[in-house]
């Protein structure tokens, strides 16, 4: 049986930590090959668009920076309910309204996915025009065993790359003066 699962990372890569989400999803990417069915996209700065990446899928695991209480670095699990129980404004993360907003949409129209779980990590700096902080950085592997867990739970098992591809972080290479 295929399931619809789309592994999503959300977040701007040029404002410094807001660019975990897609770093994570390029890094599992490079490194890991999953079943048919099974997407791995960074969608960059959605908003209420996103309803229609979420829509209609059997699970789905974003990936974003999250403004939730803990030290920098940490990496946190939120599931469908919370993100749905939280009160307005119930700011997660630099995308809101958006995430909440989609899962809202997609629950009414009767498409959400059966599974949806946010892997967040909770950003030291989102300042414009720079990287990844280090404490951030260091939670990629971290966040990546996060999501492979969470696939492993719905039952899908993504299997290493023999060799491992290069990771596209465009927006980390040297910019020419």
């Amino acid at each position: 049986m295929t399931t619809r699962t789309a592994i999503i990372g959300i977040g701007n890569v040029l404002n410094g930590d807001d660019g975990i989400g897609p770093t994570v999803v390029k890094v599992l990417a490079a490194g890991w090959e999953f079943p048919p069915g099974v997407t791995c996209e960074d969608l960059g700065t959605p908003g209420y668009e996103l309803t229609t990446f979420i829509m209609e899928q059997d699970a789905v695991v974003l990936v974003d920076a999250t403004r939730l209480r803990g030290a920098p670095g940490e990496v946190h699990l939120v599931d469908k309910a919370e993100l749905l129980k939280r009160p307005m404004p119930g700011v997660m993360s630099a995308h809101e309204p958006g995430v909440r907003e989609a899962l809202l949409n997609a629950e009414f129209q009767g498409v959400s996915p059966k599974v949806f779980k946010l892997v967040g990590v909770i950003p030291e700096h989102v300042n414009s025009n720079t990287p990844l902080s280090e404490v951030v950085r260091a939670a990629v592997p971290t966040a990546c065993k996060a999501v492979l867990q969470e696939l492993e739970k719905v039952g899908i098992v993504a299997r290493p790359r023999d060799p491992p591809l290069t990771p596209d972080l465009w927006w980390e290479k040297p910019r020419l003066p």
